[in-house]
């Protein structure tokens, strides 16, 4: 999936459903909704909300481990069978010590001017005590787990090596392996991994020496590829191209998105990054439409908000809530099976962008954290684990998980919103992000025939670049992972027909049973 275009003119952000600063504020929008079923309409999979962060977390043997509780507590919180996906950039510098006489790798350094590169360019050492660890981290959160392995900087044999232990120790909670990080990146400078003629035919003819190798030392191992950055054209050439020894292996197809960045480009704002962007759905469908051809999955296994790290009062501001809550519902409709967003501690995400921190420059206020404004979970060192704003948007999109999208017709007469619905045995949920910053929409829901009463939960705060006060259901997630809905609002449905209202700048998710 595409990063956003920078080149995007002034005609198409006039066109985003943001009124300009001098238009006549329109306080409130009445829109009819109208829900039908849809036989093809995906369903979507419990497993669909998921975390990203840095393979090289693992040098910490404490982090993912179940005597980490308020981790543990914070994963169960968001979900009761996510996937966890390690990689990044760090897994390029990542190497496994099997034992006390395992060398390290030679470390490959570009012959350019490492100020422009935005790799590690350090080795970061895994033992296995990592790995066991991570494993009980995993059975006590119930979430499954998608390994990335060294690609830019390792060899098959050591992969392979790496992913044995792997596979043993992880065993039925293990999804699928990924070789390599971004491959699409690689020759380029602020990249540096490959050669500046280094491409994509390059690339599945080294991928498949490394698969055969894992293969061999792993004879059930799965993969899932290419995990690109931004060329989705590399995932449909992937998935029709990979060598048919292969093929049956690969059951997920893997991409990034990062819906903004860098963070210290001015036009990088909480207007653009909650603006519609159609590019999305085209090559989501694409995406889809090869992945169906071939039997496979697509996940979207990193990204987040604003790449390099994100940007302080956006990233880690209620604006990302919202983002994060629509997109994850917007993928799911598409078909996604997906959405693992990225974060971690600061100096592992600090690391993985070569020690540049672009979102300082643009910090309004002291920041504790040098990269990864975007985190869903903070867990810096020495302070409490914290739900981030962002957090609260995939925990009001993972109430669909387990349910079949349904279709909605619904005219928004313009305002910067989206609806979503869909349907399990326990009922109907409907969700309307209302991005729009002046305008309330007065929601009208026509043929609910068979509800009599519905819940909302409202996700609202202070103002869209608020950092603190956010609330889901009138509570905020406490420390140690603390919440549960203290303002449902109950209302009733009469002659299948429910009026909800839904303030400019919130979210709200009906319950209809």
């Amino acid at each position: 999936m595409k990063r956003r275009d920078f080149l995007i003119g002034a005609a198409t952000a006039a066109a985003a459903c943001y009124h300009s600063a001098n238009a006549a504020p329109n306080p409130e929008v009445s829109a009819d909704l109208v829900l039908r079923d849809d036989p093809t309409a995906p369903l979507i999979p419990r497993t669909f909300t998921g975390l990203s962060y840095e393979l090289a977390q693992l040098t910490d043997p404490t982090f993912f481990s179940p005597v980490n509780r308020d981790l543990v507590a914070y994963f169960r919180l968001l979900s009761d069978r996510g996937v966890l996906r390690l990689g990044g950039n760090t897994s390029e510098f990542c190497w496994f010590k099997a034992n006390a006489s395992t060398p390290a790798p030679k470390l490959h350094v570009p012959p350019s001017n490492l100020d422009a590169n935005w790799m590690p360019h350090q080795l970061f050492e895994i033992r296995p005590e990592a790995i066991d660890a991570l494993a009980g981290f995993l059975h006590a959160t119930r979430w499954r787990l998608i390994y990335g392995l060294n690609f830019g900087n390792s060899t098959p044999q050591r992969a392979a090596d790496e992913a044995a232990y792997v596979a043993q120790k992880i065993g039925d909670h293990l999804d699928f392996f990924q070789i390599g990080n971004e491959p699409d990146l690689y020759r380029k400078a602020s990249n540096g991994t490959r050669p500046p003629h280094w491409n994509f035919p390059d690339y599945i003819q080294e991928w498949s020496a490394f698969a055969r190798a894992i293969a061999t030392a792993v004879p059930a191992a799965r993969f899932g590829a290419p995990d690109v950055a931004a060329s989705s054209d590399w995932i449909t050439r992937f998935s029709a191209e990979v060598p048919a020894q292969l093929a049956s292996r690969v059951i997920a197809l893997t991409g990034h998105y990062y819906a903004e960045g860098p963070p210290d480009d001015p036009r990088v704002t909480i207007e653009r990054l909650l603006a519609a962007n159609p590019r999305i759905s085209s090559e989501t469908n694409q995406i889809m439409a090869s992945a169906h051809s071939t039997g496979r999955i697509y996940r979207m296994t990193e990204g987040n908000s604003c790449y390099r790290g994100g940007k302080p009062g956006m990233s880690d501001a209620f604006a990302a809530a919202l983002w994060a809550g629509d997109y994850m519902l917007e993928l799911a409709g598409l078909g996604c099976s997906g959405v693992n967003l990225h974060g971690g501690r600061s100096a592992f995400l600090t690391a993985g962008l070569g020690g540049h921190t672009p979102g300082m420059k643009v910090a309004t206020t002291p920041q504790t954290l040098h990269s990864g404004f975007y985190t869903p979970i903070q867990s810096e060192p020495g302070h409490e684990v914290k739900a981030m704003p962002i957090f609260y948007g995939m925990l009001l999109a993972n109430q669909f998980c387990g349910c079949k999208i349904l279709r909605t017709d619904c005219d928004l007469h313009g305002a910067n919103a989206t609806v979503y619905a869909a349907r399990d045995q326990r009922g109907t949920r409907v969700a309307i992000f209302n991005k729009d910053e002046r305008t309330s929409i007065h929601l009208v829901m026509r043929g609910l025939m068979n509800t009599n009463a519905a819940t909302v939960w409202k996700m609202q705060a202070p103002a869209l670049n608020a950092t603190e006060d956010v609330m889901l259901a009138g509570a905020q997630i406490l420390p140690h992972a603390q919440w549960s809905p203290r303002a449902e609002e109950y209302f009733e449905v009469k002659n299948g027909v429910a009026h909800l209202r839904v303030p400019a700048s919130s979210a709200a998710l009906l319950i209809l049973k």
